[in-house]
């Protein structure tokens, strides 16, 4: 059969073309032949039942193709192998498919955009959707390439059945609802996709569907950034996922994901989410600030990271809970408002040769039923470095635990673990806390420095401890509590400020082959200690006890006014707290007393809040007068402490919360002056009978200090109704009254809804009788929040960059996902990443340029 020469048909106004519609060029056309369409509109539903090219004559924007009124799309795809380039497709309504791709067609969209209306492709029913391999190349039913989607409503792309679609640098940009849906067994191959302010979720995986992604960047949507379902699977690499509004990646049912290389930036909840019995694999990937926890895993779910980057997470950085396991290799873990790692439930939790630092709470938490093996971890500046409550059996080996604020090592009652060869340093209460009704086996390892004792046995407790070197602890080197006991072998206690061993009454340990050497004594107590001594010596004189200890022979350690007597003080009877109350009661070092006028001077420096720094000058001033008549003998006026901050985010609330305590401490007003900070979640329980004990928890541990409620109007459901929220509110009030003269409480949130929080209760309306209106930062504050933050991090800002990011401020969308503060931290965050970007691109930069802040480090919208 000879070969048919193809055609190219015309199309445009009278005296331009051959076919006036696009309709009427398409019927003309055979297999292989070309429509060129003149520039204009044409308001057609066109449809494409065989293989030819349809292209604008002048190029990308100059040809729309829109859909008439009635609910039929701008384009039907029939037949195999259609071509479409520069063409704009405009569909008559957003919720309804501007394209629609038939099973068995093909399509290639290059250069065109879609506005108004979805992409629908539909693939053949019952087809495989086959693995992702290392090297394939993937084949599309659709090829969308330098292609723009926008304005679509429930979805700009859906993928259904066997559909095979593939995308290569193309925007999805203003959608009211997700991004792009895949269910069936469609598959979507994606390479630099750029994806924009979506309501709902960014991609959305169903059935057994299938996504691979490379080179992408999801921003702001309204949702998860990928939420995956049923069995979907997901393989994205060299990928961002930037300030979603619940998770950056959601996985539930059985679907699995594997992430490499993949960036997930500012959440508005957890970043990672696993339930059910999802599965998770990251390498090389950074969680950065999210605003609850960096992973988050229940259900069966099981999690795998390795080489990747937790950091300033608002609440856990990894939460595990019911029979979630995870295993962390070469990870990093750094500033966390609650635990680096918190392992509940019967979870189970593999961490290895990883750092966590700056925790405000503890390294790794395991409690409930749940079990964890730390191996070659180091663990700095937590409060309590790792802290095991669970029965299940818990290992910690050859891990460093630096600066822990409590203890460096802690079991709890309850608790059993086995921690061999670790070194805990600089701990400030005691490097291994082993508490009443633990069972603790230690091997090796060693504990130094610290401004508190190296072990402490606690009452009851009997551990195994073998081969422990405790060398310059600020107290004794191990504490037994009244009726302690267990087995120490082959320890060494080096150069402790106070006795080497404490015997409260009733301890009895067994000492094998243990040594003391340059301490101020062997022994300190006051009780009827009866410790076992086999082969022990002190600085190679062998060591014998006899009979009750009397106060050493050393001179009394000073103790300062109004300073707490720690138990085995030289000189002082040691008084041990009650079992009950001995883990939440080890002392710490007092922070130094400080001065009312330097507290005001602080308030005076804080960024803009002049009628903040006002109003809190003036309560001063007025608990100055209260404390001045009290002192005179002349009864107090009526005095709320109590406080609501109304003010939207990023605003300064919690910053000037934490100075008003230290403020009333200095006043006399309050012991501690500390601020604990909760929300909704750390008060209000799952189940009936749950509230009332976490709200008093939260409660008691601000007693003496501030209790901060970050959007208490949460508390309150809008709706009315029953709502464990109000059982909180309801604690609160009855707590507030029995401790009235030793806590303050603020309750802080959005000023619209703080007067619905304070009227809901009687209680909390005639407490709250004062509130501060935290304003918005001008364009001028936000600037200054920025230089302090360079001040703090050593950069500076050229004047050129300073006017720069002045109008960034000033054109920047005050929305609802404006941070105020926080916004300006984030510019800094960025400002600091392209500067680096700059900085690997120069060949010698010089100090005075790494630490320089040029107007091209701005956010990109600002240069536009």
């Amino acid at each position: 059969m000879p070969h048919r020469t193809t055609r190219t048909h015309a199309v445009g106004p009278r005296g331009r073309g051959t076919h006036r519609l696009v309709a009427d060029a398409l019927k003309a056309a055979q297999p292989g032949d070309t429509v060129v369409v003149a520039p204009g509109r044409y308001q057609e539903s066109l449809e494409l039942a065989r293989r030819v090219v349809l292209v604008a004559e002048q190029g990308p924007g100059t040809v729309v193709l829109a859909a008439p009124p009635g609910g039929a799309p701008a384009l039907r795809v029939l037949g195999p192998d259609c071509l479409l380039r520069g063409l704009d497709l405009e569909g008559a309504d957003p919720g309804d498919p501007a394209v629609t791709v038939t099973a068995g067609a093909g399509l290639v969209l290059d250069r065109c955009t879609v506005t108004g209306g979805r992409i629908e492709v539909r693939g053949p029913e019952g087809a495989e959707p086959g693995d992702f391999r290392e090297g394939e190349e993937g084949t599309s039913a659709v090829l969308l390439r330098d292609c723009r989607l926008t304005g679509a409503r429930h979805a700009a792309l859906r993928l259904s059945g066997g559909a095979r679609v593939r995308i290569e640098s193309t925007t999805v940009a203003d959608v009211d609802g997700v991004g792009a849906v895949l269910a069936g067994t469609a598959r979507l191959d994606v390479t630099g996709l750029r994806l924009e302010s979506t309501t709902g979720s960014g991609i959305r995986l169903r059935g057994r569907s299938r996504l691979r992604m490379t080179e992408s960047r999801l921003t702001s949507p309204g949702r998860a950034g990928l939420l995956l379902e049923d069995t979907a699977h997901a393989l994205v690499t060299t990928t961002r996922i930037e300030t979603p509004g619940t998770a950056g990646l959601h996985l539930g049912g059985d679907s699995h994901a594997d992430l490499t290389d993949t960036r997930v930036l500012r959440p508005a909840a957890s970043a990672l989410v696993l339930q059910d019995a999802a599965r998770l694999t990251a390498d090389g990937c950074t969680v950065t600030a999210p605003g609850a926890n960096g992973l988050l895993a229940t259900g069966t779910a099981r999690a795998r990271l390795t080489d990747c980057r937790l950091e300033d997470c608002g609440f856990s950085a990894v939460h595990l809970s019911d029979r979630a396991e995870a295993a962390f290799t070469d990870c990093r873990v750094r500033r966390g408002a609650e635990h680096g790692f918190h392992v509940a439930g019967s979870a189970v939790l593999g961490l290895t040769d990883s750092t966590v630092g700056e925790i405000a709470l503890t390294g790794v938490a395991v409690t409930d039923e749940a079990r964890a093996t730390v191996t070659g971890c180091r663990i700095d500046s937590a409060h309590t470095g790792v802290a095991v409550a669970s029965p299940a059996g818990t290992r910690i080996d050859r891990s460093t635990v630096v600066g822990a604020a409590r203890a460096g090592l802690e079991i709890s009652a309850g608790g059993r673990a086995v921690l061999t060869g670790n070194r805990v340093t600089g701990s400030g209460a005691a490097g291994i806390l082993l508490d009443s009704g633990s069972e603790a086996t230690v091997e090796g390892g060693s504990v130094e420095g610290g401004s508190g004792s190296g072990v402490v046995v606690w009452t009851g407790a009997r551990p195994v401890i073998g081969g422990l070197r405790i060398d310059g602890t600020g107290r004794n080197g191990v504490y037994f509590a009244e009726g302690a006991g267990g087995l120490l072998t082959s320890c060494d206690v080096v150069g402790t400020r106070l006795p080497a061993l404490h015997l409260a009454a009733g301890a009895a340990p067994r000492l094998r082959r243990c040594r003391v050497l340059d301490c101020p004594a062997a022994f300190g107590g006051d009780g009827s200690a009866a410790p076992v001594l086999e082969q022990c010596d002190v600085d190679g004189v062998p060591l014998a006890f006899v009979g009750a200890l009397q106060p050493p022979a050393v001179p009394a350690a000073p103790v300062l006014p109004g300073a707490p007597v720690l138990p085995g003080t030289p000189g002082v009877p040691a008084v041990p707290l009650p079992p009950a109350a001995a883990p939440a009661e080890l002392p710490t070092a007092e922070p130094e007393e400080e001065h009312l006028d330097d507290l005001l001077a602080e308030l005076a420096t804080l960024v803009g809040l002049d009628r903040v720094k006002h109003d809190v000058q003036s309560m001063v001033k007025l608990m100055q007068a209260v404390r001045l008549r009290e002192e005179a003998g002349l009864p107090a006026p009526p005095l709320s402490r109590h406080l609501v901050f109304a003010g939207n985010p990023g605003t300064g609330k919690t910053t000037v919360a934490r100075l008003y305590g230290r403020l009333l401490k200095a006043l006399g007003l309050l012991r501690r002056g500390h601020l604990v900070e909760v929300d909704r979640s750390a008060l209000v329980g799952e189940y009936v009978g749950h509230t009332g004990p976490r709200t008093a928890a939260a409660f008691n541990r601000a007693l003496g200090g501030v209790l901060f409620i970050d959007e208490a109007y949460s508390l309150v459901p809008e709706s009315g109704g029953h709502d464990f929220g109000l059982e909180a509110v309801a604690t609160l009030v009855k707590l507030m009254e029995d401790h009235r003269d030793d806590v303050v409480v603020i309750a802080a949130g959005y000023p619209a809804d703080m007067a619905r929080f304070v009227g809901s209760n009687p209680g909390l309306s005639s407490r709250f009788t004062r509130t501060l209106l935290f304003e918005d930062y001008s364009a001028a504050d936000l600037v200054a929040i920025v230089e302090h933050q360079a001040r703090e991090h050593r950069y500076e800002l050229t004047g050129p960059a300073r006017l720069r990011l002045l109008h960034h401020f000033e054109t920047l969308p005050r929305g609802a996902g404006f941070g105020n503060g926080r916004s300006a931290r984030q510019t800094f965050q960025e400002m600091t990443e392209r500067q680096a970007q700059r900085m690997a691109e120069a060949v010698t930069p010089t100090p005075d340029q790494l630490s320089t802040l040029e107007p091209a480090d701005l956010p990109a919208p600002v240069l536009g």
